[in-house]
């Protein structure tokens, strides 16, 4: 009888081992994200390089433009540094969330990363692409003259379509957050039930 249970004890104990090592190996694996967060930023490097060609051509053609082309060239500007901005935000909410927590020298400097979790960081890529859709439909209506009215539709519904998603994306999050401040909240005041 003892040997069973001797057999018993050791195969759990070995699948505890397996086990252990198969969580360790699943956890390591987050290190892999590290390639596309350097991938990220070696594409804002990139992106920031065109960037200062775009600067560099509004300038030099600031007194030739029109006010309408020098717009349109301030909105590609902008929907430029949004797209930055979201790659940062990505990056680091990403490093912060899955792989490991960032060391600050001053924690007031990044304050605020600690407190976008996944949901909230979806709402926020939302509600950037929101913006990224608004400047692009903003310069098609600049442009109208050079577009047909089919296409003109269809950029107009393909942003509304962003905002409702966007807009559902921030009903969820919140609905969620106040089920995790329901389940997580304080217990129950009233005392055990006798």
């Amino acid at each position: 009888m003892s040997n069973d249970n001797n057999g018993a004890g050791r195969k759990t104990e070995a699948g505890s081992e397996l086990e252990a090592l198969i969580e360790r190996a699943i956890l390591a694996c987050r290190w892999v994200l590290i390639v596309f967060y350097f991938g990220l930023a070696f594409a804002l490097v990139v992106y920031a390089a065109s960037f200062l060609y775009k600067c560099a051509k509004l300038v030099t053609g600031v007194f030739l433009l029109s006010d309408n082309e020098v717009i349109l060239a301030m909105l590609s500007l902008i929907d430029a540094c949004l797209v930055a901005s979201l790659m940062v935000m990505v990056m680091l909410t990403g490093y912060e969330n899955y792989v490991s927590r960032l060391d600050r020298g001053d924690a007031s400097e990044l304050l605020w990363l600690g407190k976008i979790d996944t949901g909230s960081l979806k709402v926020k890529i939302a509600s950037a692409i929101v913006a990224i859709s608004s400047i692009h439909l903003l310069q098609v209506f600049l442009n109208a003259s050079q577009y047909d009215n089919q296409k003109i539709m269809w950029t107009t519904l393909i942003h509304l379509a962003f905002v409702a998603s966007a807009f559902f994306l921030a009903v969820v999050d919140r609905i969620a957050a106040g089920s995790k401040a329901i389940g997580y909240g304080k217990p129950d005041e009233s005392g055990p039930v006798s």
